[in-house]
């Protein structure tokens, strides 16, 4: 696996690949910027946000991301240069902020929230916010930090987990959601689950925060491989190019105890025996033509 982009980003997440702009996009959380990145020019740029920018989802409108702020969900237009706020999150809950995030296969956006307080209760929720705006509380158990959003090629299971349980989740998923069940745990050793890709097959692909490495997970729970990765921490992984056929990654260089080079870059890697799915747009279907 070679370095893409040295970010030096401090906390690297939600990497997802732009098929309209041929381009990767992620932030850094901490560092509170939106980066974007072409390798098909090598142009890379960078958007400051008003606050951490935990996680976001490309939008079916043009020009436009659905930004997971810290404390709100809002637009970004990319041309304007303007975040524009939809709705507050957990305002009435102290220490928390917005986590992971990503849009299901009917293209509305499914997030989680995390616990920053001393101890880390298991105080975060998962939410979802549909076509009209309205934000819904999702029936999971409560975690510490959300992690790990993905879905199933079909949208009918969703996997989630708390990274700081080790144990990946699933549980059957459409306009109700129910049945709540492990998919993986993590052995002692493994670090912890950060976040997670499906590719076309249906199988997992997870980065492991403190192992440094990519594992891909059978549809039932079992490991079918490990990617080696050149950091410690992984943060989370996306399919892209041309094809999607190949495997970029974040990192974070927040909490090292030592100095890695390439802490904090984006990592990517030609793909064998698997390709990904064309990201979900907040707005779009599956089958609508926009929804890439």
């Amino acid at each position: 696996m070679e370095l893409i982009v040295d970010a030096q980003n401090a906390l690297g997440e939600c990497i997802v690949w732009c098929e309209r702009t041929q381009s990767l996009l992620w932030t850094d959380i901490l560092g509170r910027r939106l980066w974007r990145h072409r390798p098909a020019t090598g142009v890379t740029q960078q958007w400051e946000m008003p606050e951490r920018l935990a996680s976001f989802a490309l939008a079916a409108s043009e020009g436009r991301l659905l930004l997971g702020l810290e404390s709100r969900l809002a637009w970004f237009d990319f041309a304007a240069g303007e975040v524009m706020t939809i709705v507050e999150v957990e305002s009435d809950v102290p220490g928390t902020r917005l986590n992971d995030g990503r849009c299901d296969r009917q293209g509305r956006f499914v997030f989680g929230t995390m616990n920053e307080a001393i101890g880390r209760a298991p105080i975060g929720r998962f939410y979802r916010l549909g076509h009209n705006l309205q934000l819904e509380t999702l029936p999971l158990a409560p975690v510490a930090i959300a992690n790990s959003i993905c879905f199933s090629p079909d949208g009918a299971t969703m996997y989630f987990c708390d990274s700081l349980s080790g144990i990946i989740r699933c549980c059957d998923y459409g306009d109700q959601v129910a049945g709540e069940r492990i998919f993986a745990h993590l052995p002692p050793g493994c670090g912890e689950p950060d976040g997670s890709a499906i590719d076309a097959d249906g199988f997992l692909w997870n980065a492991e925060w403190g192992a440094g490495r990519i594992v891909r997970y059978r549809p039932d729970g079992s490991i079918e491989r490990a990617v080696a990765v050149p950091v410690s921490q992984p943060t989370c992984p996306c399919f892209g190019g041309p094809g999607l056929d190949q495997l970029f990654v974040t990192s974070a260089l927040v909490d090292l105890l030592e100095s890695e080079r390439y802490a904090g870059g984006v990592f990517g890697m030609p793909v064998t025996n698997a390709v990904g799915l064309p990201e979900m747009r907040f707005g779009a279907r599956m089958g609508d033509d926009s929804a890439i």
